[in-house]
């Protein structure tokens, strides 16, 4: 009779209600629809781009290595536990506990049996899934035709047969041993294992079934320790990356050992399945144990103390020598052009005559400073924006390459409400918005070579229209068969001016369900009121197609908005936009690249088109020095560490890649041909990279040298630019990137690295001016003894050219100009610190500051000309209260020890070098005028900034003495302060007026 308490009838008596089944078949349901949707959005995404071959092959091989996974666990474990209860003993004798664990198991076994290697199959699967990429690697892998200097093997299998065999190796390993787990623990609920005092007996089957698998794991071992001794090559155990001589000595004849002595185990256990004597396995599993700490440890110890240390310098010159030349080659830096550069410290009038083309394209805008000067004079309404941080770009003007700094005219839809205006209305942004790097208006601002809304300048005409840009809505309807546009263009009063005042956009109809007929009345509305603005439709192929009621679901769930399902103004032939940003497009189509931090937009063949550099990475370059490429590329303008590291000791900046700011289109290009890992992935997804050589001339004048290789670049030049073991041993010339000189000016400020910058300069005795990236380095030391003095100078070539098809040969050249030890040049610590504390410099900046001003102190800049190295920062001025935004208004030089501080570059070079420096910079004939720092608006949108010329350009006459104007001005600051502790605002107001007055004289006078 059936017990009705045991544990089966009790299961069998527990019956879900219904209500209970309801709602679990809704949640399921709700699940997988939007499970479906996620995965159908995806599908379309990719195929309206043209590249769902790539999605298709990731998650081919993403199941195929979750099966491989989860079969390569779930059925050994399975097996183990089958094997183990068929197998078990039909009269066991066992004990009450077991009896009563069989009883409560027993119920559960089929569960059991199934379902736990189910369960760790499904880890096993998910662990297996997340390496596709070194599946596909694996068997896709090129060579690369050069060798380690430890084994002689192709550095290929480092890259990719070594990361998988051993990802095989330990997933087999783990494979076995839970196996073996599951089998032992069955066998001793079933009675296999017998334990009885210091009494165990051990069935045959069960003793069989153990010793197998323990002879597999212990096989998977030996293969795991021979596999080590390669690891050792790319693993940081000693004072560099590589096998040192301790490694190769001690660690790598050790693993070998180790190795054989696992085999042998592997065969004593194998004999004991068969013989039942388990002493000669349990002798070598306690001599395997004691000879991996004497092997693996110990005797390492002993050569690292004992030989190793009293002469290490000696003794690791060899393998450091292989770090060194490894580590060269896998960052790129093995061709670096070092050149001595015995920089002059004198400013002669006319040092600059064999510099003019350097000279007159020195930039005094500064990118990371001026966007709320753009914001302010070109951002025209609410609904746009800029970013924070500009481009600098070049383009040809008139027969002349200039230096530019640039932004697009993004849209903001933050303020906006109602899912109509943020979707179908306010949908993209207009414009690129460029000014001369090297030029300034006379009242500070930029001068524009291409501006306003319709855009207009020198940059010809081009698609203004902004659909995927850094800030795109989250996705926007646009496009479809419609009677009358919708989509907000750009303010037609706009066209009468470019700085017209900011106003709200007549709001359109928010009625999420609003038929078409409606949108049209609105639309009429909007265009016909008093806020008149011109309407579009965009006509490119951008994303998907809305056009069915199950599209139309997809993404109502994807985004969660079901007005896409049920608006009226979603018509026939309506697209929808998302994953706009240009890094996250490049991303999905290429997932195996590491993707640039700073995209950038320029104008190419009528279009704007975003530039993207993608690097290929690895860790696993044998002796190469091992980094996280994060923490190198943070700076004083990305400051921002992501939280997880990214481990390399390679890269190459092995694709460009342009997003279409119009239709989204994306053009992967194979920039290094020789890069093995590009190679690889080119044979993974086949079709997905075009040659260089398709790449217009227009487009290649705009490529440049990325700013993360070369930060990672820089960093490891720092110290690889010494290539003497013993030197570098010693680490006498170490350098590193000096701190920023401006970001770390406020008491307490963290110091960041300054940031390389991009300009047009001649790197070297005999070179030729190119746009160039370049870095400065100071001796590598800190703490009180450290020295502000430049060591070395570093540029890369940025200049890509101008045929089609065809890539400068100079481009990607690195220049190191290293600096003679015995004449110190002030590095730029020690130059900010004496533009601050310079007399003249600090009485005209504390003046600016004592009123309604601030000072901003821009880039401090770098450039090897005239024999020596000259530093340029641009100075700007913004208001403290009402609209506020920088202007430029004075610009520092320095040469050697020699300061000068005008109006103009061109004015502070020529005061700098005796009255006349042979060379004209770009802001040559300008006449500046000075605004009244003390007045709180300092400029309206409209008519941003202009200028007081009563000083700086005027006449002088009549002007007090800058001594009497300056305590003219410190007695009125203490009658105000004296006026407001009494409350006589009558007062405060006469000696507020007196200040400003004196404040005025004193900038005229100075």
């Amino acid at each position: 009779m059936t017990d009705p308490n045991s544990p089966a009838e009790t299961i069998r008596r527990r019956r879900l209600s219904p209500l209970a089944i309801t709602i679990v078949l809704v949640v399921v349901l709700i699940l997988g629809f939007l499970a479906v949707a996620s995965v159908m959005a995806e599908v379309l995404w990719y195929r309206d781009l043209g590249y769902l071959p790539v999605l298709t092959t990731q998650w081919i091989a993403a199941a195929v290595m979750f099966v491989i996974g989860f079969l390569g666990i779930a059925v050994p474990v399975f097996l183990a536990i089958d094997i183990a209860y068929r197998k078990r003993p039909v009269y066991a004798r066992l004990t009450a506990q077991l009896d009563r664990y069989q009883e409560l198991f027993e119920p559960l076994r089929r569960l059991v049996k199934w379902g736990l290697p189910a369960v760790v199959g499904l880890f096993g699967g998910f662990s297996t899934a997340t390496q596709w990429q070194s599946a596909l690697l694996w068997l896709n892998g090129e060579s690369t035709g050069e060798k380690d200097a430890q084994f002689g093997l192709d550095i290929s299998f480092y890259l990719f047969d070594l990361p998988m065999l051993h990802g095989i190796v330990a997933f087999a390993s783990a494979a076995t041993l839970l196996a073996l787990i599951a089998g032992v623990a069955t066998s001793y609920l079933y009675g296999g294992i017998a334990i009885s005092g210091r009494d165990v007996r051990v069935s045959k089957a069960t003793r069989i079934q153990a010793a197998v698998l323990a002879t597999l794991y212990l096989l998977l071992q030996a293969v795991s320790l021979w596999l080590d001794q390669y690891r050792t090559l790319t693993e940081t155990n000693g004072i560099r990356t590589g096998a040192l001589f301790q490694d190769v000595h001690a660690v790598i004849p050790g693993k070998q050992i180790l190795a054989g002595i696992a085999i042998i185990v592997a065969v004593l256990f194998l004999i004991t399945a068969f013989t039942g004597k388990w002493r000669l396995p349990v002798i070598g599993t306690a001599l395997f144990l004691a000879s991996s700490i004497v092997l693996g440890v110990g005797y390492p110890w002993g050569v690292q103390q004992f030989q190793v240390g009293p002469d290490e310098k000696s003794l690791e010159s060899e393998y450091i020598d292989r770090n060194i030349e490894a580590t060269r080659a896998a960052y790129g830096i093995d061709k670096v052009e070092v050149e001595r550069y015995d920089a002059s410290t004198d400013a002669e009038p006319g040092a600059l005559r064999n510099d003019a083309a350097t000279t007159a394209n020195i930039r005094i805008i500064d990118p990371e400073v001026v966007s709320p000067t753009f914001s302010q004079l070109e951002q025209i309404r609410q609904y746009y924006q800029f970013p924070k941080s500009l481009n600098v770009d070049r383009y040809e003007i008139d027969g002349e390459v200039e230096d530019t700094v640039s932004a697009i005219r993004d849209i903001n839809v933050e303020d906006q409400t109602g899912w109509y205006n943020r979707t179908l209305v306010y949908t993209h942004g207009y414009g690129l918005v460029a000014a001369y790097g090297n030029q300034r208006s006379p009242g500070g601002e930029p001068v524009f070579l291409e501006n306003g809304i319709p855009t207009s300048g020198k940059l010809g005409k081009f698609e203004p229209r902004v659909y995927f840009g850094m800030n795109s809505p989250k996705y926007s309807i646009v496009g479809g068969e419609r009677t009358k546009s919708i989509e907000l263009d750009f303010p037609a009063d706009a066209e009468s001016s470019a700085e017209a005042t900011a106003e709200d956009a007549k709001p359109a109809d928010e009625d999420a369900a609003a038929s078409e007929q409606s949108t049209e009345e609105q639309t009429t509305e909007t265009e016909e009121g008093e806020g008149r603005q011109n309407m579009t439709t965009f006509e490119g192929d951008g994303g998907p197609v809305l056009d069915n009621i199950f599209t139309k679901l997809i993404y109502a769930l994807k985004f969660q908005d079901m007005e896409v399902l049920l608006s009226g103004a979603v018509v026939d032939g309506s697209q929808i936009l998302y994953d706009r940003n240009p890094v996250d497009r490049v991303q999905k189509v290429a997932p195996y690249l590491t993707i640039d931090k700073a995209p950038y937009a320029s104008v190419v063949d009528g279009r704007i088109v975003w530039i993207v550099d993608g690097y290929t990475t690895s860790d696993n370059y044998p002796y190469s020095e091992n980094a996280d490429m994060n923490s190198l590329t943070v700076d004083a303008d990305n400051p921002d560490r992501e939280p997880l590291g990214k481990p390399i000791n390679y890269i190459r900046n092995s694709v460009k890649a342009t997003v279409d700011a119009y239709d989204g289109s994306v053009s992967l290009y194979a920039w290094d041909k020789e890069d093995p890992l590009l190679k690889s992935w080119g044979n993974i997804f086949p079709g997905t990279l075009k040659d260089s050589s398709e790449m217009s001339g227009d487009l290649l004048s705009h490529v440049r040298y990325p700013s993360d290789l070369f930060k990672v670049q820089r960093a490891m030049l720092g110290e690889y630019h010494v290539t003497d073991s013993d030197a570098f041993y010693s680490a006498e010339d170490k350098w590193r990137t000096p701190d920023d000189p401006v970001s770390g000016a406020t008491a307490g400020a963290q110091k960041l690295a300054q940031p390389p910058y991009y300009l047009t300069l001649a790197a070297g005795a005999d070179a030729k001016p190119n746009y160039s990236i370049y870095s400065t380095y100071i001796p590598a030391q800190t703490g009180e003894g450290s020295r502000d003095i430049l060591t070395g100078y570093l540029a890369a070539n940025s200049n890509a050219g101008s045929t089609d098809g065809k890539v400068s040969k100079d481009y990607g050249t690195l220049k190191l100009l290293q600096l003679p030890k015995g004449d110190p040049i002030p590095g730029p610590g020690q130059v900010q610190n004496s533009f601050t504390t310079d007399s003249n410099v600090s009485n005209l900046l504390n003046i600016l500051r004592q009123g309604e001003s601030q000072v901003i102190s821009g880039n401090l800049l770098t450039l090897p000309v005239g024999g020596g190295l000259l530093y340029v920062q641009p100075v700007y001025v913004q208001a403290k209260t009402g609209t506020s935004f920088p202007i430029l208004q004075k610009v520092l030089v320095s040469f050697g020890d020699q300061i000068a501080f005008e109006d103009t570059l061109d004015e502070a070079l020529d005061e700098l070098f005796g009255g006349n420096s042979g060379a004209q910079a770009g802001d040559t004939g300008t006449t500046p005028t000075t605004p009244d720092p003390a007045d709180g608006e300092a400029g309206d949108e409209g008519d941003a900034g202009n200028a007081d010329d009563s000083a700086g350009g005027g006449s002088n006459a009549g002007v007090p003495p800058l001594e009497e104007s300056l305590k003219e001005l410190q007695d009125a600051f203490k009658a105000r302060d004296d006026a407001m502790k009494k409350g006589d605002w009558t007062a405060y107001g006469e000696a507020d007026e007196r200040a400003k007055q004196a404040l005025e004289d004193a900038l005229a006078a100075e």
